[in-house]
């Protein structure tokens, strides 16, 4: 069985995850859109060069739009430069030490079409997952998580898909979206297919099923599942951030989202909300959840975004969420 999933705080995260790497002795595979070298993420990378250096296979992949978030920018006019070494220091110190390093996205045209926004770290039969942190400056000021889980048959199917998004960017091209079952749930993995997410699509399933529906992401919802939640009326609650909470683009796409929705926030706190997750009360009186990397928008349909997250039933899970909820989000 499955170990009982532990919700971590972006801090607590990178401390653990360098305590287990620092004991690995099969694999370490590491995904995420953001990595770049910043202080709280330090004893993370010394692990990872640790266990690479002593024979165990270190596997490490981050899009290239880590070079937008160091420049702290969102339209870098290149690769070079003082805040961008952020992200070119961390592929140094790391395939110097012999790990296996990669940026995926190179080759594709424009920026935000085919990102891959799934985050997860392996170790061995360890798994970080289903939440949203990145390596970047959100370590220490956004309220996010991911799960600590102990599972191999978890753990195996992150690395097959690891492995899988690796020869799609080999190709430059997305791949077909797919469901992995689980003792905790679905794992849903969205390829990076132009107007198909496998993930938006079970939100807008289970909105319409439902009775009742939390809504927690970055972003303000928008499209059809937007157009479901409406139809609940007091029955949904939203939180997102507002506006004034976001960087200047982000801003805008909140702004947008809002004025063509007419959703409403009941996020109040200063603090960047960056979890995702749905949590739904069902007809029967059960309660379901997905959480993940997923930010619920449609843009992230339309962009062909690659995305991971967990549908699941299982109580500790959905009582972590509710935890968060109600000590983060409200």
């Amino acid at each position: 069985m499955p170990s009982r999933p532990q919700l971590l705080t972006p801090i607590e995260y990178v401390h653990d995850a360098t305590r287990q790497i620092s004991q690995a002795k099969q694999r370490v595979v590491y995904l995420s859109m953001v990595a770049i070298d910043v202080a709280p993420a330090s004893g993370l990378f010394n692990a990872m060069s640790a266990a690479a250096e002593r024979g165990v296979p270190v596997d490490f992949v981050a899009d290239i739009f880590s070079y937008t978030e160091a420049a702290e920018t969102s339209f870098p006019v290149h690769y070079f430069g003082t805040k961008t070494r952020r992200a070119t220091n961390i592929r140094n110190r790391l395939t110097k030490a012999g790990v296996k390093f990669r940026w995926l996205g190179v080759g594709r045209s424009f920026l935000f079409s085919g990102r891959t926004h799934t985050k997860w770290c392996v170790v061995d039969d360890i798994v970080y997952s289903f939440g949203g942190v990145n390596l970047d400056n959100g370590l220490t000021d956004r309220s996010d998580y991911m799960f600590k889980i102990k599972d191999k048959t978890i753990a195996d199917a992150l690395v097959n898909e690891h492995e899988r998004i690796k020869k799609s960017d080999d190709q430059n091209a997305a791949y077909r979206n797919r469901t992995v079952e689980t003792k905790l749930g679905t794992i849903l993995f969205d390829g990076g297919l132009f107007g198909h997410s496998i993930i938006y699509k079970r939100a807008v399933e289970l909105s319409r099923q439902a009775q009742k529906v939390t809504l927690v992401s970055q972003y303000c919802p928008s499209g059809k599942l937007s157009r479901i939640l409406h139809q609940k009326d007091k029955r949904v609650k939203l939180y997102f951030n507002p506006p004034k909470n976001a960087t200047f683009l982000n801003s805008l796409l909140i702004t947008w989202n809002v004025l063509t929705t007419g959703n409403k926030t009941l996020y109040e706190k200063p603090t960047y909300l960056h979890a995702k997750f749905m949590l739904f009360d069902m007809p029967d009186g059960s309660k379901m959840a997905i959480t993940g990397s997923y930010n619920f928008s449609f843009s992230s349909v339309f962009f062909g975004t690659r995305e991971v997250a967990l549908e699941t039933k299982d109580p500790a899970i959905i009582s972590e969420l509710e935890a968060f909820l109600n000590k983060k989000v409200r």
